[in-house]
């Protein structure tokens, strides 16, 4: 087969070079049920078929004109089924988060023209069905699981007929590289989510130049978890689709220990967060043990801490260390499946600690860096050691030029840089100038002695929205606003970059919360002391409470504390537009924000 143009290429391109026995899998009725890469074939062709039948399709070819397909759902061979068959009838599929809050979902649906709708279960079936009448394009919601007065998805295979099947093969010819893929709504600074455009170039370009960072081997095997909707799990995917690597489907979140052990993945895809959970319950199980093995087990993490790689380490380190991984890192290997090659973790930085940790214990972590704009690897630490670097995410990508502007703002340029910002022209001429996509990040390129290699290190957030420890981005000003429509909350400045959860500092309106205290017989000499009384806390508590349900799960505030004073541009925390000086505030209240994340 030639050289791959569009994505959906990859069924093609696996029949005629390694057809496999379960290309994908997940579990049914506690069983994993195997597809294999004819089985995904037959399944993609009916379906696109059917969605023919339903009257889905290319329309004009234009972005506006092609119809647009959602999907709800946690990952299963389902959902890349839906993608591919989506796919080559030129319609355009635009995953959703399943957490999404219901405004931003009718948004969604209503900018993007939305007319059907594929969900994972009853309960997704039913947010869907909340907004189904404000959102005019939407015709049609099929349900993967049986759902009661739901249509369920395999009822599209029999709209299908030998002459639509022709028809998908027409359109597919049709279909080029530069065109369209997919559009994936990410949360913007205002908090109105903006639509990117993908094309099949973009995706493929990053997945074609991702392949070779990868280990090497036939028949590997993948344990796939982090939400499909996110570019970073769907480009790896098509990375697996087109490398041969088989792909299994985690249950959930919580059964991610026991599916490891299951299925015995070679790699996966990970956020800094996870892997955190990971290492807090090995280290949690290391201090229950006793006697030898428990001295033995914190030797053995001490020597991990002291990993470098790219240095000449003496023959008694390695010597200790090659005993270490005998008779300590074997278990934790075993705990994920005895088999992982290594881990490719992004979304959010990720501690060097653990990433040495792991590293020692022979489960090495590739970090990386890209957002969705950019398809969205910009640079990855490679599986040759020669080409990892710790506290770097790697050096660039071939195929991608990554500059510095003045400001230090990282700057990419290359065929994985989105077409644009669907109906957003305005947007899209903002970051990106002359090709080249302002990231919102600063760095520095690091070069390591003796390496052609030139690194790239991440060191700050240009913009205001920020991402936690699980890879999410938050957008605070929305957040703030919305809290800010509370008659006892005056000023409020969300934290939380790089950390767990989202936690606030909050300044109330004394003159309110005052009148609160008088009339429930507090104690109020102070506005110290009456923030300390646990059931101004309380009142509190319960008030951030109220407004989380506005809020996605990953934007709610989980811990806050109460300031005593105004924030005043006088005092320095604000400029003066009356607009938070973000940066004066965290220092100026550390001692408050490290409450917030004390354990």
């Amino acid at each position: 087969m030639n050289e791959p143009r569009r994505l959906f290429d990859c069924i093609q391109y696996h029949l005629q070079t390694s057809p496999i026995d379960d290309m994908l899998a997940a579990k049914e009725g506690g069983q994993y049920k195997k597809y294999s890469t004819t089985k995904v074939s037959e399944i993609v062709n009916e379906l696109s078929a059917g969605l023919l039948g339903l009257g889905i399709g290319p329309g004009d070819m234009s972005v506006e004109g092609r119809d647009k397909v959602a999907i709800l759902s946690k990952n299963r061979p389902e959902w890349i089924m839906v993608d591919l068959a989506v796919q080559q009838i030129g319609a355009i599929l635009t995953p959703v988060y399943p957490t999404i809050n219901i405004n931003e979902l009718k948004f969604v649906f209503n900018d993007a023209q939305v007319r059907t709708v594929f969900v994972n279960d009853e309960e997704l079936f039913l947010k869907v069905m909340s907004i189904k009448d404000k959102v005019p394009s939407l015709k049609e919601i099929y349900t993967f699981e049986h759902v009661a007065n739901a249509k369920h998805w395999k009822e599209i295979f029999a709209f299908s007929t030998p002459e639509l099947k022709e028809k998908t093969k027409s359109i597919a010819e049709k279909i080029g590289y530069e065109d369209l893929a997919t559009i994936i709504y990410t949360s913007g600074t205002t908090g109105t989510p903006k639509g990117v455009m993908l094309s099949h170039r973009n995706i493929l370009s990053n997945v074609m130049a991702c392949v070779p960072c990868f280990p090497p081997g036939e028949r590997l095997r993948a344990l796939s978890f982090l939400p499909l909707n996110h570019i970073f799990e769907r480009m790896v995917t098509y990375l697996y689709l087109f490398r041969g690597t088989s792909i299994y489907y985690a249950e959930s979140f919580d059964t991610i220990g026991d599916n490891l052990k299951e299925v015995q993945p070679h790699l996966f895809t990970t956020v800094p967060r996870l892997l955190e959970k990971v290492y807090d319950r090995i280290m949690q199980k290391g201090s229950e043990l006793t006697g030898i093995t428990k001295k033995l087990f914190f030797w053995a993490h001490g020597l991990a801490e002291q990993l470098e790689i790219n240095k000449k380490r003496s023959l008694w380190y390695n010597f200790q260390l090659t005993i270490a991984n005998k008779i300590v890192f074997s278990k934790w290997r075993e705990g994920l499946g005895s088999r992982v090659r290594c881990i490719v973790t992004g979304g959010a930085a990720c501690q060097v600690r653990l990433i040495k940790i792991f590293t020692a214990a022979g489960i090495p972590i590739m970090e990386g860096y890209g957002l969705t704009e950019t398809s969205p690897v910009i640079a990855v630490n490679r599986f040759n050691e020669k080409q990892r670097m710790f506290g770097t995410v790697g050096p660039v990508i071939d195929g991608v030029e990554v500059k510095m502007a003045e400001d230090g703002e990282i700057l990419c340029k290359g065929p994985n840089i989105m077409m644009g910002y669907y109906k957003r022209p305005d947007l899209t001429a903002q970051e990106i100038t002359d090709g080249w996509y302002h990231t919102g990040d600063i760095g520095v390129i690091v070069e390591l002695k003796n390496s052609a290699d030139k690194f790239l290190k991440i060191t700050d957030r240009k913009k205001e929205l920020f991402k936690t420890s699980g890879g999410k981005y938050v957008a605070p000003l929305p957040i703030e606003n919305k809290l800010k429509e509370s008659p006892f909350i005056e000023q409020v400045m969300l934290v939380g970059a790089e950390k767990k959860f989202v936690g606030a500092l909050i300044v109330p309106s004394f003159p309110n919360l005052d009148e609160w205290a008088r009339k429930n017989n507090l104690d109020q000499n102070t506005h110290e002391q009456l923030l300390r009384n646990p059931k101004v806390i309380e009142f509190f508590r319960e008030l951030v409470e109220s407004f989380n349900k506005f809020f996605n799960h990953v934007e709610q505030v989980k811990k806050f504390e109460l300031l005593p004073h105004e924030w005043s541009i006088e005092t320095g925390e604000m400029t003066p537009k009356l607009s938070l000086k973000r940066k004066v505030i965290m220092e100026k209240y550390r001692d408050a924000i490290e409450r917030i994340y004390d354990n």
